[in-house]
């Protein structure tokens, strides 16, 4: 013959502890959830803000003494025009690998960046375009830089951080592995005032080197995934909590 035996009434301190540790987490999980959603609200944003602003008319090149955080603030991922004359002796190379190219070419190479002097004052440097690895020699020393007084219309890039993995610059070859236009002036020799953004110049004749119009706009949206996931946690959570209490607490059946 088999008994049933209730459950024991009293339950002891660990049993609660973890109730209320996977209550906590639940809390968490969800909280989680909604930051994530609040966070595709501000990411959707602002690549709606910055797709409206690369096609905004562009602002004219401010002088040195505009060149505040709250007056440029404005300026990433707008067109800019800016006049001047290159110093194509400064030329530098900046390593990336291009994917996703507007134009011909495309994989590992390198950016060609040349500091322009404004008329305005201050130096800029203007990011002419890609081109690949085995071309490099051949834009050395500023070769191929369009000579006398230039107008450029680009886009304004705030400059990339480096990363715990990112290279030292090869002053040898001047290659620098970040868009960083203080880099590039330490790595160039370029004497302040240098502008804190530098500018990607617009697309050329089709096949032609460097590639310009190539401005890379890359804000990763993972957020709703990240959302689904969080959101997925708190929902099992709270149903491995009832399985486990279920199981503490149920009646067991005695033997004979």
């Amino acid at each position: 013959m088999t008994t049933v035996v209730a459950a024991p009434g009293r339950l002891g301190w660990a049993f609660w502890t973890f109730v209320g540790l996977m209550s906590l987490l639940t809390i968490l999980f969800t909280a989680l959830g909604i930051w994530q959603i609040n966070r595709l609200a501000w990411k959707e944003g602002l690549i709606a803000e910055v797709s409206a602003r690369l096609t905004q008319p562009p602002y004219d090149f401010p002088a040195p003494g505009h060149w505040s955080n709250d007056e440029l603030a404005p300026f990433p991922y707008h067109p800019v025009r800016v006049s001047g004359h290159f110093l194509p002796e400064k030329t530098t190379f900046v390593f990336t690998s291009l994917a996703d190219a507007k134009g011909k070419y495309s994989g590992p190479g390198y950016w060609v960046v040349t500091p322009l002097v404004a008329d305005t004052g201050g130096t800029v440097f203007v990011n002419r375009g890609f081109i690949p690895q085995e071309q490099r020699p051949a834009f050395a020393a500023g070769q191929k830089v369009p000579p006398g007084e230039q107008t450029v219309t680009g886009i304004a890039v705030e400059p990339a951080a480096a990363g715990p993995f990112t290279p030292a610059v090869d002053k040898t070859n001047f290659v620098a592995f970040q868009m960083d236009p203080t880099v590039l002036a330490t790595l160039g020799d370029v004497e302040g005032p240098i502008f804190p953004l530098s500018i990607d110049a617009p697309a050329g004749p089709p096949g032609a080197l460097p590639q310009g119009g190539e401005t890379v706009v890359d804000f990763p949206n993972n957020h709703l995934g990240y959302a689904f996931t969080w959101f997925g946690f708190a929902a099992l959570t709270p149903c491995l909590l009832a399985f486990w209490v279920w199981r503490r607490i149920r009646p067991k059946a005695a033997g004979p």
